[in-house]
């Protein structure tokens, strides 16, 4: 048991139920602590006007006792720790205390040495009533977080920074177990995105904890951007649905030297990677296997969708670069390449499209530059948010035989040089080369999954 500055965290006994990954993490060479935090946390009040220029000023509110938990997961061998710890705030979207950024980014992530810490900021993962009634902490595990405490989501931006905290502490009293960490930097996805740009915004400027911040698939209807005196490098990361269903679009600012945007063609702001591929990918599976897990479905954790979800993997990809970009970045090194946006049509509804109708502009993958199927981030419908995953519409034999005379080898030929453009434009990983050609070979032509 160590103190902080206002409170007590502690391990919990046993390992923490995760119904988003099936794999073990000893084989990525991780272990993990789950661990609960006792302490009072702050709420902010705003001074003035939330203008959309993010230039947004608080002062301390109210206070109130909280009692969440947070995961940490380190590389096994001290030896590899990178010294960066990615620090998530868990998403809540779904009715369920989620990490879909690890989901995203694990396999590199853990490749680099980097340690991750997951926070239960919002009072939806613990409780329940949020968007949709699903299986928030105490109903998975009732007995396990039975005395989990949470005011509310005016003191989740403190309870967030406490959590960052605790990592400042020596090593030896640190929820990292004796590892050391040189850099901390904060990841959201989604709902949480939007929470971390209010935290940019309203709360780093008086914390000053973070050394960068990786905001991912940020909705944005109020068209609210990011302060242009941040105070730390800020990297976006969107997919065709952030941009205009959520709205991601209406806050588009100009990059900076603090300040990158990221938007992916043919993107869905969820996709077969976060509901199969994901949940298996520990760095062991063929690339046959992987193939089989990134076929388009219909079939998603939480309901339907009417037609086959989106089943390009590049957000996966795309994400780990990201994140290894904004690791350098924040720790003094050069800027992330910036990104061309996607291309908007007249009114700003849709995308303008090429002639096998996908989205023109924004960063190019050879799944958009060499394609077997349209990939897009709109136009999907069905149960609960099935709009989130985008579509695919894989391409018909005739289509692709007009496409690849030469068959699969041309195929393979033209996709490896799509992918090496992106790898040394700095969108793609060198790393991720091997992989990524290989799943492609099992990938074409590219059928629909079973069931």
């Amino acid at each position: 048991m160590t103190s902080t500055r206002r409170g007590v965290f502690k391990e919990m006994p046993g390992a923490a139920p995760d119904i988003m990954r099936d794999y073990d993490l000893a084989t990525l060479g991780y272990e993990e602590i789950e661990y609960s935090l006792e302490s009072t946390a702050t709420s902010y009040e705003l001074l003035g006007e939330r203008d959309a220029d993010g230039h947004w000023d608080v002062t301390p509110g109210a206070e109130a006792a909280f009692r969440t938990r947070f995961v940490a997961r380190w590389p096994k061998d001290p030896l590899r720790f990178s010294g960066t710890v990615v620090v998530e705030w868990h998403n809540v979207s779904a009715g369920i205390d989620a990490a879909p950024d690890w989901g995203f980014f694990h396999r590199s992530l853990t490749a680099a040495g980097h340690a991750w810490v997951g926070v239960s900021a919002q009072k939806v993962g613990i409780d329940g009533g949020g968007f949709v009634e699903s299986i928030h902490l105490k109903l998975l595990a009732p007995e396990r977080y039975k005395d989990l405490e949470h005011p509310g989501d005016a003191w989740s931006f403190d309870i967030f920074t406490q959590v960052a905290t605790l990592l400042q502490l020596p090593a030896d009293e640190n929820p990292l177990v004796g590892l050391a960490p040189t850099q901390i930097l904060a990841a959201g996805e989604s709902q949480s995105a939007a929470c971390l740009v209010t935290y940019i915004n309203a709360v780093d400027p008086h914390a000053q904890l973070f050394d960068g911040f990786f905001v991912h698939g940020r909705p944005a209807s109020t068209g609210e951007r990011i302060r242009d005196d941040a105070r730390v490098p800020v990297l976006i990361l969107q997919s065709e649905t952030d941009v205009i269903l959520l709205g991601g679009g209406l806050a588009a600012q100009p990059d900076s030297d603090r300040l990158r945007t990221w938007e992916m063609a043919g993107a869905a702001h969820a996709d077969t990677y976060t509901v199969s591929a994901g949940r298996h990918d520990d760095g062991t599976l063929t690339a046959e296997r992987m193939a089989e897990l990134l076929r388009p479905t219909s079939n998603l954790m939480i309901g339907q969708t009417d037609t086959p979800i989106n089943a390009g993997p590049q957000q996966h990809y795309v994400a780990q670069a990201a994140l290894a970009h904004l690791d350098r970045w924040s720790a003094g090194g050069e800027a992330p390449p910036s990104a061309p946006s996607l291309e908007l049509n007249a009114d700003k509804t849709g995308y303008v499209l090429d002639e096998q109708g996908i989205a023109r502009g924004g960063i190019r993958t050879p799944w958009v530059d060499v394609p077997t199927a349209v990939l897009a981030g709109l136009g999907q419908s069905g149960e609960t948010f099935a709009m989130l995953f985008g579509r695919t519409e894989p391409f018909d034999d005739a289509t692709l035989a007009k496409l690849y005379p030469g068959g699969e080898d041309e195929y393979l030929e033209r996709f490896g040089v799509s992918l090496d453009a992106a790898i040394a434009a700095g969108f793609v990983l060198e790393e991720d080369r091997i992989e990524i050609l290989a799943v492609a070979a099992h990938s074409f032509p590219l059928r629909l999954a079973e069931g």
